[in-house]
């Protein structure tokens, strides 16, 4: 009985030490991780589409190489695609059946403003909202919580490649809330460095992409995602 009460006493005293030390000594830098303070406060596309968000992540790698070389890579990203260039096995789990891809596929860069990216059979799905060719893709979830965009900003030497997720919890409890700041924001941040530097290490070791490369041989696969008209921006 007494271990018992000692060790519940112990993860009661863990997690109470991890709640108040977290957000007061970790949570900035695992939501800024690689960005400047400059690119944390800029404005980037897609902002306007959640403009009230529970919590905002902004993530950045230096990549050496033009956006040109990069963008191939961010446009074929997707379950079923060029998948997410992190940690396969931990997104297959959750049934997002995801195949980081090790070259650029030209079957997936026909991508357009409209077109949806179901994240799973449970998942939300993800709309393609912006879509500037090597400068920013936005994807935004029909329901309306997340907004995911990316960011491609020429620098000396390369680009810097920026990540910003903004996420809205609706109408959840206070223990849901603890549990995504205490749990799911540090491991969004193991999921997404490993993202950033997959995509790092892929648009360093490639060429600039050519026309044979960005234009579609085939047909899209419908089963794979939507298609819409093409456009530049989406209201969402």
């Amino acid at each position: 009985m007494r271990k018992t009460v000692a060790v519940a006493v112990g993860i009661a005293s863990a997690l109470t030490g991890l709640a108040v030390g977290y957000p007061v000594l970790a949570r900035t830098a695992c939501r800024t991780w690689g960005a400047t303070a400059a690119e944390v406060e800029r404005t980037m596309p897609g902002d306007d589409l959640l403009t009230d968000p529970t919590t905002v992540t902004t993530r950045a790698i230096t990549i050496a190489a033009a956006p040109e070389q990069i963008w191939p890579w961010l446009v074929q990203m997707g379950p079923g695609r060029g998948g997410a260039y992190t940690y396969d096995w931990i997104e297959n789990l959750m049934g997002l059946d995801m195949h980081s891809a090790d070259s650029i596929l030209p079957r997936f860069q026909q991508l357009a403003v409209g077109d949806v990216l179901p994240m799973g059979d449970s998942g939300p799905r993800m709309r393609v909202a912006v879509l500037e060719p090597a400068r920013a893709m936005v994807l935004a979830s029909d329901d309306g919580n997340w907004v995911w965009a990316f960011g491609l900003y020429p620098v000396a030497g390369g680009t810097r490649l920026v990540s910003r997720n903004r996420i809205v919890l609706p109408d959840s409890p206070l223990p849901a809330r603890m549990l995504y700041l205490l749990f799911m924001e540090p491991g969004s941040l193991i999921m997404e460095r490993k993202m950033l530097s997959g995509i790092a290490e892929r648009a360093g070791h490639t060429e600039p992409a050519s026309p044979e490369v960005t234009k579609d041989p085939g047909a899209r696969s419908e089963s794979q995602y939507s298609a819409a008209p093409a456009a530049r921006t989406l209201d969402v």
